[in-house]
């Protein structure tokens, strides 16, 4: 039987496109076996199904004492994935960046193990960038990745970002009718900033009272800014609003959107994308390298969706956007149409396609 090894960092961003992954490889008859260290979670969808084991890793922080206390953890990390390789003897071992992936890649490397490096972002991540000489297929979510190009062209593979098969289930859903109410889904992410719980409702108060009584807003928000929303939003009795730190359905409150307002982390752009709906990504500065910039721009330049920039994200041009795209349902409509056809729903086919491409 074939054996692939999976390994991604904790967060969302990595293990949903993991997930999907291993989601195709089981359905081809591989085994799958998921490395990550202690923070990462298990696969909600098939956690029967896939092995989890965990090795140390850290991240690399500011200061010499965190440096070195990183560098000895991840030594060990990869010492332990060394004698995991070694048992399991895997065809291929796949990695979705965060650091918790790097040891058992880099053990990979050392053991000459076919490996493939996946990069969601626009520009490749720290991890992925410090295995990317010595790796062997290089998939990145959207072209000209930054970079993946130099010296790597006959390693690298356009196969798109996977989603999680709850968003592809809702890819050929209709965009939703105007009924005389508009949904808007505002979502800021795992590290979604403080900001959109002071802007976003300061954006919707300037827009005029008969259009902000048409408006369904649904909006998550950071734990610790959540009743401070809630009492902001009570002020104008005009608007409907729908509060939460999180929300697990995502899919579905997508499909009812007739707008989405948020972050552009890469899982986010794609799964916008997958299911049609049209946006204003306003890119969090988390990175030096604009990574959430580049995630968005294609939707963006084919028509899908508006980027209001981190030094232009305040409460006036946002409303003015706003008001630009809620008072035209035609515009909205067709920038669902522009948004679907960047949607690529065969992501994670085309990933196991290569994967499996290098077992011997």
């Amino acid at each position: 039987m074939v054996k692939i090894i999976l390994t991604a960092g904790g967060t969302g961003g990595h293990l949903f496109p993991a997930e999907s992954l291993a989601t195709e490889l089981l359905k081809s008859g591989a085994e799958v076996i998921f490395v990550t260290d202690k923070r990462g979670n298990r696969f909600s969808s098939i956690a029967d199904k896939v092995e989890v084991r965990q090795v140390k890793s850290a991240t690399l922080k500011p200061g010499i004492v965190s440096k070195i206390k990183a560098v000895f953890d991840i030594g060990i990390g990869v010492l332990q994935a060394i004698l995991l390789l070694k048992k399991e003897k895997p065809d291929v071992v796949v990695g979705f960046g965060g650091y918790p992936s790097f040891p058992t890649m880099f053990a990979a490397q050392l053991l000459r193990i076919k490996t493939v490096i996946h990069e969601q972002n626009g520009v490749l991540g720290k991890a992925n960038k410090m295995l990317v000489k010595n790796v062997t297929k290089i998939a990145c979510s959207v072209p000209n990745t930054r970079g993946a190009i130099a010296n790597n062209n006959d390693k690298i593979s356009v196969t798109g970002n996977p989603v999680r098969p709850a968003i592809i289930s809702k890819r050929d859903s209709n965009y939703p009718n105007f009924d005389g109410n508009l949904n808007v889904l505002i979502l800021g992410g795992s590290q979604g900033a403080k900001a959109f719980s002071t802007i976003i409702p300061d954006a919707f108060d300037k827009l005029s009272p008969d259009l902000q009584k048409k408006i369904n807003i649904v909006q998550q928000a950071r734990p610790e800014d959540l009743e401070d929303l809630k009492i902001r939003y009570a002020e104008n009795k005009n608007l409907n609003v729908e509060l939460q730190s999180f929300f697990d359905d995502v899919p579905e409150r997508l499909e009812q959107a007739h707008l989405f307002i948020g972050s552009s982390g890469a899982s986010t752009v794609s799964d916008v994308a997958v299911i049609g709906r049209p946006a204003i990504f306003i890119p969090l500065p988390l990175h030096a390298d604009n990574q959430q910039l580049l995630n968005a721009i294609s939707i963006k330049e084919n028509g899908g969706a508006r980027i209001l920039e981190w030094q232009h994200f305040d409460a006036d041009k946002l409303s003015a956007v706003m008001f630009d795209l809620l008072m035209d349902p035609p515009q909205l409509k067709e920038m669902a149409k522009k948004s679907h056809e960047c949607g690529n729903p065969d992501a994670a086919r085309k990933l196991a396609d290569l994967t499996l491409s290098l077992v011997a």
